[in-house]
């Protein structure tokens, strides 16, 4: 038997997401595609807030903290599992896959309470709009946005430092794409009991409070937009919560799908494709739905296009 302490110098496999078949290289190239997509998308809105001063405000501030966790997500997921596949191996490393497990959780803990904290900003800005700048001034946008970081950054190295503090001394294959920290405690071979349960009110905690809030906040947003007088003005903040209330459903509906259903009703099959699309799909999603119905991304898009096309014609010229 292997020492069961041992998990520096034995790597654990990963079975990975596709077969080496016809039909899995078009869906790895798709994924490949969508990676791409989402590396520029979220590095172009990136780009355009900072660049732009009609988007230097607490909203635009947020969103572009939001496409940097959806850009370091899927690196932290993406190139390793191609590396895998391309090259037909399936190890990792326990460095390796801590570090995966820290970031996934830091990335994914940090966006649930940066969307709670891109909620208030709109409930600022639609129920209290002349106290706005008061209200959510800079000092308290960047406290937002380090809390959401540093609170997602204690939930990765407690759990990271957990998970590989446990022996591993039968099968190292993890039935995953991507070291996460339920599929490796499954292979442990310890009385995991205790740490599952803290692993549960951790999902609670950073879940269903956040979303809780994010709730609270659109209840009181409605309430207030009902109110409206003026058409033009309830369109406008309507489509401009309905962009956020879109990614909050697509982040935390995937999220609760794999961490709160009672076990009798997982499957690790079902799982795996869950957790491709809220790591891979989701993040390439976000800077379509910011951009596609909010005017000001897509006046300021315009006039970078302007700026760009302005010195090519007088260099042909």
């Amino acid at each position: 038997m292997e020492n069961a302490n041992d998990t520096t110098g034995i790597n654990f496999i990963l079975l990975g997401l596709f077969n080496h078949t016809q039909t899995h290289l078009s869906l790895f190239s798709m994924v490949l595609m969508t990676f791409l997509t989402s590396l520029m998308g979220n590095s172009f809105m990136i780009v355009l807030i900072c660049v732009d001063p009609q988007l230097h405000t607490p909203m635009y501030f947020l969103l572009s903290q939001l496409s940097l966790m959806d850009m370091m997500l899927v690196l932290t997921i993406v190139p390793k599992m191609a590396a895998n596949y391309l090259m037909h191996t399936r190890s990792i490393s326990p460095a390796g896959c801590g570090t995966q497990i820290f970031l996934f959780l830091t990335l994914g803990g940090g966006e649930c309470f940066l969307l709670t904290a891109m909620a208030y900003d709109r409930y600022v800005a639609i129920c209290h709009p002349l106290r706005y700048l008061i209200l959510m001034n800079q000092k308290l946008c960047l406290q937002l946005t380090a809390g959401s970081w540093i609170l997602g950054g204690v939930d990765g190295l407690m759990q990271a430092s957990a998970t590989l503090s446990f022996p591993y001394c039968h099968s190292r294959e993890i039935n995953h794409f991507f070291c996460e920290a339920p599929s490796l405690v499954r292979l442990a071979c310890a009385d995991t009991m205790i740490f599952e349960f803290f692993m549960y009110v951790c999902c609670i905690l950073m879940l269903l409070i956040p979303l809780s809030l994010i709730l609270a906040s659109y209840s009181l947003i409605l309430a207030a937009v009902l109110r409206m007088q003026s058409t033009a003005t309830r369109k406008k903040a309507f489509a401009t919560c309905s962009s956020h209330m879109a990614a909050v459903g697509l982040f935390y509906g995937t999220i609760i799908f794999i961490y709160l259903r009672p076990k009798s009703y997982r499957s690790v099959a079902h799982d795996k494709v869950v957790s491709a699309f809220y790591t891979i799909f989701t993040p390439v999603l976000n800077p379509l739905i910011y951009s596609v119905r909010n005017k000001e991304v897509k006046g300021a898009f315009r006039k970078s296009l302007g700026c760009f096309k302005g010195p090519q014609r007088e260099i042909l010229n």
